[in-house]
């Protein structure tokens, strides 16, 4: 058996209880991030490709509710087939939040630090 705790990779929003919707574009991002990594295999990266097809491929059972449910099975299983240390990562910078301090910039101000 596998030493990982289950569902230890899968994207929760990073907030705890998260929104729903952040949830769905974290998992999009991160999905992206995944079929771009060379690290992960490239059959691995035929799930969601496959997904894809299947949901403008005709079937036998009518409506979007079987099409949403393949997708999200092959979208989840993907990502808990790619490497974890690979997944872990995109999901570190995903979630990731940079400190710094906002500030109002005028647009005579910003003519003025282009000046010589």
């Amino acid at each position: 058996m596998s030493d990982k705790p289950p569902n230890a990779i899968v994207p929760s929003g990073g907030s705890g209880g998260g929104n729903f919707f952040q949830d769905i574009v974290l998992r999009v991002k991160l999905i992206a991030r995944l079929m771009a990594d060379r690290r992960v295999s490239v059959l691995l990266k035929l799930l969601p490709l496959g997904s894809l097809a299947y949901t403008f491929i005709p079937d036998l059972l009518p409506g979007p509710i079987d099409d949403a449910a393949m997708v999200w099975f092959l979208a989840y299983l993907f990502v808990e087939l790619a490497p974890p240390e690979v997944v872990q990562e995109h999901l570190r910078k995903l979630t990731s939040v940079v400190e710094g301090q906002w500030r109002e910039v005028d647009d005579g101000e910003s003519a003025r630090d282009d000046a010589p």
